[in-house]
């Protein structure tokens, strides 16, 4: 299959979404993270969502992505192939229940890769007061796509490099029971059979079902946000990883850190999380955290 690069800078159709409290919470549940910041609704400001649940309000445009894309010429059967590779959020503040979302979209690159095409989509949100609230840099790796020399279109971010040489600083072990797949499922209505199906995961190759991506990195944020930023998620500015590696349900993840820089301003953590067997399910991990005023 072959996916041409002039297709860069194809637009997505808008999308508008309410949040609610239930959702919120939900989220936060789902992988376990007890932070007040996200359950007590008696505090002053209220509640806020946990910084990767911009995940799940996304979810809708990704999971039927053949809908949104405004173009003709792009070929729908290549989004068979893809696989969750990258992400890169940058929170200019966490969601609340009540926000009224306005989602815009881009293809901002389709670039060549050995297993394939690298593809991301550029995804924007703003409130009903026109305000930004994340932007997110999401990319699919397309096996077997060929897309030639690939292209384009306006800068994308790129994450600082982990030269800092040091020894994981800290390490947390966290276990995965068997059943978190399906309630990660369910409180993020991020659906997908490889997660929830035995059938469908056998017949794609897999060895059972795996947890999501996106659950792995958001136990690494519990972990990062309580051990860096004090457990405060508004201290956090940006989120970025590449996916490499399965979690299998009933085994033990390893949340390392594995470098820190510090700056006037913020601070750059990096970070990775190994599975069971010691390979890296998420690696080059980064995030970025706003100094306490």
């Amino acid at each position: 299959m072959k996916l041409d690069a002039r297709l860069v800078g194809t637009r997505l159709l808008n999308y508008q979404t309410k949040i609610n409290w239930r959702e919120t919470t939900n989220f936060a549940a789902a992988i376990e993270d007890n932070n007040p910041k996200y359950f007590d609704d008696r505090q002053d400001q209220g509640i806020v969502s946990h910084p990767m649940f911009a995940v799940s309000v996304t979810w809708p445009i990704l999971s039927r992505l053949e809908t949104f894309i405004d173009s003709k010429d792009f070929p729908k059967d290549v989004l068979m192939t893809q696989v969750h590779y990258t992400e890169h959020l940058m929170l200019h503040r966490l969601i609340r229940p009540g926000d009224e979302l306005s989602l815009t979209g881009t293809l901002k690159a389709i670039l060549p890769h050995r297993a394939g095409t690298h593809a991301i989509i550029r995804l924007d949100a703003e409130d009903q007061n026109g305000k930004p609230v994340f932007t997110e840099y999401i990319g699919a790796m397309l096996r077997g796509v060929d897309c030639g020399k690939g292209d384009t279109a306006g800068e994308i971010p790129v994450v600082p490099e982990n030269d800092t040489q040091a020894e994981v600083l800290w390490a947390s072990d966290i276990h995965i029971d068997p059943l978190r797949p399906y309630i990660y499922d369910g409180c993020s209505n991020i659906e997908f059979p490889i997660h929830t199906s035995p059938n469908f995961a056998g017949m794609v190759g897999l060895p059972g079902i795996i947890l999501q991506g996106t659950a792995t990195l958001a136990y690494a944020i519990r972990e990062l946000v309580n051990n860096e930023a004090d457990k405060d998620p508004a201290r956090i500015l940006e989120i970025a990883c590449q996916f490499t590696g399965m979690v299998m349900p009933g085994t033990d993840i390893k949340v390392l850190c594995t470098g820190k820089k510090t700056y006037k301003d913020y601070k750059d953590i990096f970070f990775e999380v190994q599975n069971s067997e010691q390979k890296k399910a998420i690696r080059s991990g980064y995030i970025k955290i706003m100094k306490r005023g």
